[in-house]
């Protein structure tokens, strides 16, 4: 991947630049790369920018925080330069040589990565996140970051006609952040070349493709012409009515993050509810299934209208893998965020539940698998602190009481829980603890994809899960 680097020039963003550094999609992107290398994470150092420079006075973190975001993210003389083609080669100039029996593209989920890892398949997300500095921004100024977003939002698309730009304004996911960069996702309209182009070159003769489509809603203002605002995200672990109104959550999310209440003055919304900022473009789809057609080959599709769905069924679906490989399948690890690594999940044979984030109701859902499931012997837990405090995360004794559903071990991870929410733990933190688990080599042989879709719909479907 250098030569991109080098092609770049001083003026032109390399994608390295433009996705956003501590974005799910570049985090899970690396990790599934590694994992089909027969690599783990130990060298990911991605952590959230909220969570640095702990330790100082509030007032002075968030300042500093808010510069160090402005610095990372893409300066807006360059928003023309973005080539959105050139973030899709890279994307799959990660993935090693040779022929895969399939792919799996999508919205971006840890769950869908270690599907993937145990397939033997690559993923790919069906879009991007791109930070841009906000100079003069400010957390509660929802008019000037609609009016910010949507001049950025037109070069972007003047640039790349292929793309959509959602604007995500939600302090309580970006905190101070929200006021100092804006954040945008990139959904393509329709397959990149580059895509189309590894689907062409490497996949096997006949192979399945795998589309995993987050299906969650939430209130968008679309003014059309490639750009749409949504006002806070499922992420957040709050509600769309308190984004509207100045709720007790929101207000004690915009103190935090240095903003005042009482300028929060919502625009109206426009049309009605759409797909959240990790859905799929309708063009993207059907590109995909165009492609699939005339390769001869079937595309599967996997909605889900929680993380939490996907989450565990994959989980069900690994524990009958391992198991049907003369394994013991008693051993879980519930990752959360960043905090993941599909190639030491498989090295010791463990059954992975991800949690897309550290808030109470994804926490939640893993307390509900684990309470519906034949008990595990050990329960390994790594919550990743998100490096801001807020109403809608868990607490402490909410992991402790994921992890007491291990029946001889019961271990909630001291180094991310010591100073939770707003210690600072890199990836690589993952690879360190779960390096401490015992081998079970050698690995299951890989997944079958009609094994993988049989399991997804006997335990999906309770939850929410469709599979077609």
């Amino acid at each position: 991947m250098q030569e991109w680097v080098a092609a770049s020039g001083p003026d032109v963003p390399g994608p390295r630049r433009i996705v956003a550094l501590d974005s799910p999609a570049r985090v899970l992107l690396a990790a599934a790369s590694r994992a089909l290398r027969g690599e783990d994470c130990a060298d990911l150092g991605y952590q959230p920018m909220l969570a640095r420079f702990p330790g100082t006075p509030e007032a002075v973190r968030r300042a500093a925080v808010a510069r160090a975001g402005g610095r990372a993210a893409l300066p807006v003389r360059q928003v023309g330069q973005v080539d959105a083609e050139w973030v899709a080669r890279w994307m799959v100039d990660h993935y090693p040589s040779g022929e895969f029996p399939g792919v799996v593209l999508g919205s971006p989920s840890g769950a869908a990565v270690h599907l993937a890892t145990a397939l033997g398949m690559p993923w790919l997300p069906a879009g991007f996140e791109v930070a841009v500095q906000w100079p003069q921004g400010a957390v509660d100024n929802l008019a000037g970051s609609y009016a910010y977003g949507a001049q950025v939002a037109q070069r972007l698309v003047a640039a790349n006609p292929g793309i959509r730009v959602r604007q995500v304004h939600d302090p309580a996911v970006r905190g101070v952040l929200a006021g100092s960069t804006v954040s945008l996702v990139l959904r393509w309209r329709q397959l990149p070349q580059a895509y189309r182009d590894f689907l062409d070159e490497r996949l096997a003769p006949g192979a399945p493709v795998l589309l995993l489509r987050d299906v969650r809603t939430w209130p968008v203002a679309d003014q059309g012409e490639g750009h749409a605002f949504q006002l806070g995200s499922p992420g957040s672990g709050l509600t769309p009515a308190d984004f509207r109104v100045l709720s007790d959550p929101l207000d004690q999310v915009l103190r935090t993050a240095g903003g005042d209440p009482q300028r929060w003055e919502p625009p109206a919304p426009v049309g009605p509810q759409g797909y959240a900022e990790h859905g799929i473009e309708p063009g993207f789809e059907q590109s995909l299934l165009d492609w699939v057609r005339e390769a001869d080959s079937a595309l599967h599709r996997v909605l889900f209208a929680e993380p939490e769905a996907l989450s565990a069924a994959t989980a069900d679906v690994y524990r009958g893998w391992l198991r049907a490989a003369g394994k013991s399948g008693d051993r879980c690890v519930v990752e959360c965020g960043r905090l993941i690594d599909p190639w030491q999940v498989v090295r010791a044979g463990l059954v992975p539940y991800w949690c897309e984030n550290a808030t109470s109701r994804r926490v939640a859902g893993a307390e509900w698998w684990l309470a519906g499931s034949t008990a595990f012997s050990s329960v390994d837990v790594l919550p990743e602190p998100p490096g801001m405090r807020s109403p809608a995360l868990a607490g402490l004794p909410q992991w402790l009481a994921v992890a007491s559903f291990g029946r001889r071990r019961r271990a909630l991870d001291r180094i991310a829980a010591r100073g939770y929410p707003v210690t600072s733990v890199p990836t690589r933190h993952a690879t360190e603890v779960l390096r401490g688990q015992p081998y079970d080599l050698p690995a299951p042989p890989r997944l079958g994809v009609q094994e993988a879709l049989a399991g997804l719909r006997a335990s999906g479907t309770a939850h929410g899960l469709l599979v077609c």
